[in-house]
């Protein structure tokens, strides 16, 4: 297959080493010309154009079988998200219209769902986010699954936990630095997935997705804040964080939640299964290699 990735970052470069490796012919999109070096090394064709400007993209090639869109918004505000995401993903479709295209997949996150009571969250239940950057997700996924229904256009949407892995996980960093913070009682869920997961989600719902759908790409245990704080300290022979007041307004604003997303879905119909079916699995190997390296002291 003809594959272009949108955005070759700390999931997209990965994953198109892993195609080149399948023995895809692969190219990947960025806005400058930085990493070009690092893409060829990698057996990825350098492309340059920006999403958000449609002219850009106009000259480029279009005969790709598959795209994946997992463009990063560093960390931007709504405006940012609102320019990188929604408009990025409507000109991807405007561009692609009437191309060969066989599938196009795009991460999205599961903070699109708001939920706060610890329920269980499958792709059926309702989106609702309080943050304004998850609203522009949420938007995001209504003109990509209009253009599936409307246009035929081959559409999937990956709703992506908090990614970690190599030099990635928020928390994990925040407890290694001595700045984690349990909230209120610890109760809070967590939802997490590797890296690696996150790429091999991605291949299976290219190769095997039906168009139009959705898939939540989570691991196969939600932890709670505590239960994942005390498995840490108990690992690296650390304290535990200490508790600090929980406070329901600043959650609100943060898009902070409270629930079990379950990836039930992605692994009955894609039949996919996890490198790292929990967060013990894969931290335990962040763990080692952190400490192969030196960078983590007992």
């Amino acid at each position: 297959m003809r594959v272009l990735i949108v955005g070759c970052g700390y999931v997209g470069l990965p994953l198109g080493i892993e195609l080149v490796r399948q023995g895809h012919t692969v190219f990947g999109l960025r806005r400058s010309a930085l990493a070009e070096a690092e893409l060829k090394a990698a057996g990825i064709t350098p492309l340059h154009a920006d999403i958000t400007q449609l002219e850009s993209l106009k000259k480029l090639p279009r005969d790709f079988d598959w795209v994946v869109n997992c463009t990063a918004s560093g960390g931007g505000g709504a405006d940012d998200y609102r320019k990188i995401y929604l408009e990025g993903n409507g000109n991807l479709i405007a561009w692609l219209k009437n191309s060969p295209l066989q599938k196009f997949v795009y991460t999205s996150s599961t903070s699109v769902y708001a939920q706060n009571d610890g329920s269980i969250i499958t792709e059926k239940s309702p989106i609702a986010p309080d943050a304004e950057t998850s609203k522009v997700l949420a938007e995001t996924e209504k003109i990509l699954l209009a253009a599936a229904r409307q246009e035929n256009f081959p559409a999937v949407i990956l709703r992506v936990a908090g990614i970690y892995g190599p030099a990635r996980g928020h928390s994990f960093k925040q407890f290694l630095r001595g700045d984690a913070r349990i909230e209120g009682d610890g109760a809070r869920w967590l939802n997490m997935i590797h890296r690696d997961d996150v790429i091999g989600a991605i291949i299976a719902a290219l190769s095997t997705a039906p168009a139009g759908e959705i898939f939540n790409a989570a691991d196969n245990a939600p932890v709670s804040q505590r239960d994942f704080f005390a498995w840490l300290a108990a690992e690296l022979k650390r304290p535990m964080p200490p508790a600090v007041l929980a406070d329901a307004e600043i959650w609100r604003k943060r898009g902070v939640t409270n629930k079990r997303v379950s990836n039930a879905k992605l692994r009955a119909e894609l039949k996919y299964e996890f490198k790292f079916p929990d967060f013990r699995n894969g931290y335990a190997a962040e763990i080692a290699r952190l400490t192969h390296e030196g960078a983590l002291e007992f």
